[in-house]
């Protein structure tokens, strides 16, 4: 692939997923996802919860908890800000690629039309190629030289490569929490 293509396609990437996922994260913020405790909608509050469909109790669950919403709200928002720049959009990637994948699985799980779930893999793919396209970058940084301080012990010459590692374990620590969530929702609680 043309190199030139391939940078601006990466940009392209950065900046598609920084712009959606910043407005799903202030519409969270803002009240616009998610059925708020003490504001149900008035057709689903006369509904019993044996009659409620996956989607409006997921929906419902979901906004019970402002912390919860704030959580997931500020998690796109920082890690689709950290996007814009070439020296943070991996840890960017690294905080969007756990959200994603719970977005993708409630979305299979939960709703009934699948728009939502497309956007959210293109998301997804969109992360994975920024990934692709930084992996000589990713393996530069895990090669990272080590030093030996004055005592002996190990320790890298530069902070940010520090960041960086400690960012890919969290990554993926989300990752496997990800993974584990899924089997528990599919084996059920």
């Amino acid at each position: 692939m043309n190199t030139k293509f391939s940078y601006y396609l990466e940009l392209a990437a950065r900046w598609h997923v920084f712009i959606l996922l910043s407005i799903y994260g202030s519409g969270k913020l803002l009240g616009g996802q998610f059925y708020r405790k003490g504001n149900l909608p008035e057709e689903i509050a006369k509904i019993s919860l044996s009659e409620v469909g996956g989607f409006d109790l997921a929906w419902t669950f979901m906004g019970y908890s402002y912390s919860y919403i704030l959580f997931i709200g500020t998690s796109q928002l920082v890690g689709a800000f950290l996007l814009l720049f070439r020296k943070t959009k991996l840890i960017g990637v690294i905080i969007l690629l756990p959200i994603l994948i719970n977005i993708i699985v409630f979305d299979t799980i939960f709703l009934e039309t699948y728009g939502a779930l497309a956007s959210a893999i293109v998301y997804f793919l969109l992360l994975l190629y920024i990934l692709w396209y930084n992996k000589k970058n990713i393996v530069m940084l895990m090669k990272a030289p080590i030093v030996k301080d004055s005592s002996g012990q190990k320790m890298n010459n530069n902070l940010s490569r520090k960041l960086v590692k400690i960012s890919l374990v969290f990554g993926v620590m989300m990752l496997i929490f990800g993974m584990e969530q899924l089997i528990v929702n599919y084996l059920g609680h």
